[in-house]
């Protein structure tokens, strides 16, 4: 079984990217391996933000690692919140730093009256193996809802309808479900074909 590092905390991450790559991969979060300090997202893209955060983790603690970095694009709000998604919210005077909630009232209250609601989730993968580096990118396009709806998932889900979806919000599916659809999703299956194809 090979064993993976990921440069996150963030449980639902874990259990997502986890139950995509299957059996065949043991997958670490940082605390797993005793980082608990707060790794730098200062990038000013989602593919730099990715490459921080692995590179930092592979420097401070010798290990081959992945991370990822994802971007809400809103095509009404000229591509926000992009690399700025998670701290959308508290950057418009709304709650805290990855507040979801904050984050989706913001989004809501921005997007009022906007004659189109069309947006993208992007999600990029870096992996840094010794002296390499891989980005994997996946991309799910979709609408943002007028309300939130379902109980599932995390973040934006209540509010994003992805396309092959029929209407139904990410937080309106089983994990499965959208496992199969997500951006996270199509660039963890690319990291794993990688990793695969490598062996």
């Amino acid at each position: 079984m090979k064993e993976l590092v990921m440069a996150t905390n963030n449980a639902h991450k874990l259990e997502e990217v986890r139950q995509i790559l299957g059996s065949a991969f043991t997958v670490k979060g940082l605390s797993d391996i005793g980082c608990m300090e707060d790794i730098p997202e200062t990038a000013d893209t989602i593919e730099g933000n990715a490459l921080q955060k692995a590179r930092y983790v592979h420097e401070h603690y010798g290990v081959d690692c992945f991370a990822d970095d994802t971007g809400l694009e809103v095509d009404a709000l000229n591509g926000a919140p992009g690399v700025y998604t998670a701290r959308f919210g508290s950057m418009n005077g709304y709650g805290e730093s990855h507040d979801a909630d904050a984050n989706i009232r913001c989004l809501l209250d921005k997007l009022e009256g906007a004659a189109t609601r069309a947006a993208r989730f992007r999600t990029v993968i870096a992996l840094v193996q010794g002296d390499k580096e891989m980005l994997f990118e996946g991309i799910v396009e979709g609408t943002i809802l007028r309300q939130r709806v379902g109980n599932e998932g995390f973040g934006y889900d209540p509010v994003f309808a992805p396309l092959e979806a029929d209407g139904m919000a990410f937080a309106q599916m089983s994990a499965e479900a959208k496992n199969a659809i997500s951006h996270r999703g199509r660039a963890t299956k690319k990291l794993a074909e990688y990793l695969c194809n490598k062996q």
